[in-house]
């Protein structure tokens, strides 16, 4: 049965994807700090190995990285079997198989710590030919490729662009076919990417119970205004469907539009038409901090959760935050099971593992 797992990070991404022959993990941000007894957000490396069956496993299919900013990084470098360097290879780190990354991930330059590692990972790979799925082809991969002594054409093999479904994954094969809205190609230009414009956003979709999941990286307002757009003109709003949202970075109202609102976050009629495609059991994620009624300038802001709350159908829907599930004293692993009749979310009984305990919760689908 397929399984989504998202840790409590505070505000940060990582996700698991959980099916029966592969996993699927998207972004890696270990945030905890070791010297805070009281920090409450999980230890990831001991619970996502856990999660994967370590030390009998010791690899996850795919890795995908949404971008390279540090809530999406944080400690990939120590964590992974990274093939660029030996230093990236002892016995207790977990190898990928697939490498995902945006073609920014490849061609920025200033990138550091963890982020600079994925990068010079990803760049190892497209090099060498193996092990990597880049999304997307602007004019500066092209460059790079070309100052490698290579040939886009010699690698196109590796690329996928928007509107196009992810190599590897298929309804019949691994219950899940998975669809790739963005970067686009033609969003690249003349000046200095930003990776939040050019990060990774994809639609799940799962056979069991037709379920969809929308992940959404760190997608600001004009993201999702061409994302709509795009997807409506070629003909593909089924594309947009949702029953599972893991909402742009960490409930920012910057998500929705560019006034924070009063009370909701205002939405242009193209973002809220996206709100409107979710289904009548709909679940929204927030992997952030937990959401009080007051004003700040960083996410979590409670107008763009009042926004997503107006999307979700009264009595069904079902709005979930990381760090205060199942309650904000002890918040632990978010994970939702994907069944025939949609999904239910579960939790585990102590932190770190233990049995499984449903959860009340709607059905999805």
């Amino acid at each position: 049965m397929p399984k989504l797992t998202f840790y409590p990070l505070g505000n940060a991404d990582t996700a698991l994807i959980t099916l029966d022959r592969k996993f699927l993990l998207v972004d890696y941000a270990n945030m905890r700090d070791p010297g805070n007894r009281d920090d409450k957000r999980i230890d990831l490396p001991p619970a996502l190995k856990e999660d994967i069956g370590w030390p009998d496993r010791n690899r996850i299919e795919v890795v995908g990285f949404t971008h390279l900013d540090n809530d999406h990084t944080k400690g990939a470098g120590e964590f992974f079997w990274l093939d660029h360097a030996e230093a990236y290879q002892s016995k207790d780190r977990v190898k990928i198989d697939e490498l995902w990354v945006p073609a920014a991930a490849i061609v920025e330059e200033g990138a550091e710590d963890d982020a600079r590692v994925i990068r010079q990972e990803a760049r190892h790979r497209l090099r060498k030919g193996y092990g990597i799925r880049v999304f997307s082809r602007p004019a500066h991969l092209k460059e790079w490729l070309e100052g490698e002594g290579l040939t886009l054409d010699s690698r196109l093999h590796l690329i996928t662009d928007a509107g196009q479904i992810a190599p590897g994954f298929s309804k019949d094969a691994d219950g899940v076919e998975i669809f790739i809205h963005s970067p686009f190609a033609e969003r690249d230009g003349d000046v200095v990417l930003d990776r939040n414009e050019h990060s990774l956003v994809i639609q799940a979709t799962f056979k069991a119970g037709d379920t969809r999941l929308l992940m959404a990286a760190d997608t600001v307002a004009d993201n999702w205004e061409w994302i709509v757009k795009i997807t409506r003109r070629k003909g593909n709003e089924s594309r947009l469907g949702w029953d599972i949202y893991k909402l742009p970075h960490h409930c920012s109202y910057l998500s929705l539009g560019e006034d924070k609102g009063k009370i909701e976050t205002p939405t242009s009629a193209n973002i809220s038409w996206l709100l409107e495609q979710a289904g009548s059991r709909a679940m929204v994620i927030s992997t952030s901090e937990p959401i009080d009624n007051e004003d700040s300038d960083q996410p979590p802001h409670f107008q763009a959760k009042n926004t997503y709350l107006r999307a979700l159908r009264p009595g069904t829907g079902k709005f979930l935050t990381t760090m205060e599930h199942p309650n904000r004293s002890y918040p632990k692993r978010l994970i939702i099971e994907i069944g025939g009749a949609g999904g239910r979310v579960i939790t585990t009984s102590v932190v770190g593992g233990g049995g499984l305990v449903s959860m009340p919760a709607p059905r999805v689908g």
